[in-house]
């Protein structure tokens, strides 16, 4: 299967060019504010994508997501989108897990204090991961800002190389966009735009 993965669209969503897939995955932060009609206008354009399953997660803008109750959302989702919160989805045998979480910050949305805080959330994520996508991302994995300093959760760096799953897909941190291998895990961080929220980088693509 062809997996297409972005993240940190803010807004920007409708001048994205997507290549061609079968899984559109999306890593958090697709407002700018998170205000209910920035949310509406990204679900219609995601939920009109060309891809037979679109999955989603909520980012540190995205207040929408963590202000308004479980029904509510569910009521604005479209049906050929999965959003995850500290939840998975499986597609051909493939086990997926999501979660919006990232490291305090300035009291965004989703955001966990580092240590016992955060680690609850990481404790959910099941052995059997095929697909990791979490907002932040790991500690020393394309987690550099511009100013060089690591900003990841090394919790979740702990987990991940106790879980391996085959692929940890985040965002966040717009400046560290790449991918990397170790461990036989591939790591990416999927922000499609700069540090200046310019839209530069393009969508990562990858097969399983």
């Amino acid at each position: 299967m062809k997996f297409v993965a972005i993240s940190d669209t803010h807004s920007k969503h409708g001048s994205l060019k997507l290549p061609l897939g079968d899984v559109l995955i999306h890593a958090g932060d697709i407002s700018k504010t998170g205000l209910e009609f920035e949310v509406i206008d990204f679900l219609e354009w995601f939920s009109a994508q060309d891809f037979k399953y679109k999955i989603l997660i909520a980012g540190n803008h995205d207040f929408y997501f963590e202000r308004e109750s479980q029904n509510d959302i569910k009521k604005i989702i479209p049906s050929n989108i999965v959003y995850l919160n500290d939840s998975h989805t499986i597609i051909n045998d493939i086990k997926i897990w999501g979660s919006p979480i990232s490291p305090w910050f300035h009291n965004w949305a989703f955001n966990r204090h580092r240590g016992e805080s955060i680690k609850r959330h990481w404790d959910l994520i099941p052995y059997d991961t095929d697909i990791l996508i979490t907002h932040g991302p790991a500690f020393r994995r394309l987690d550099t800002t511009i100013a060089n300093e690591h900003v990841g959760c090394k919790d979740l760096f702990l987990k991940i190389y106790n879980v391996k799953p085959k692929v940890h897909i985040c965002g966040h941190i717009h400046e560290a966009y790449g991918i990397v291998e170790d461990a036989g895990i591939k790591f990416i961080n999927a922000s499609v735009l700069d540090e200046s929220y310019q839209l530069v980088n393009t969508p990562i693509v990858f097969e399983l």
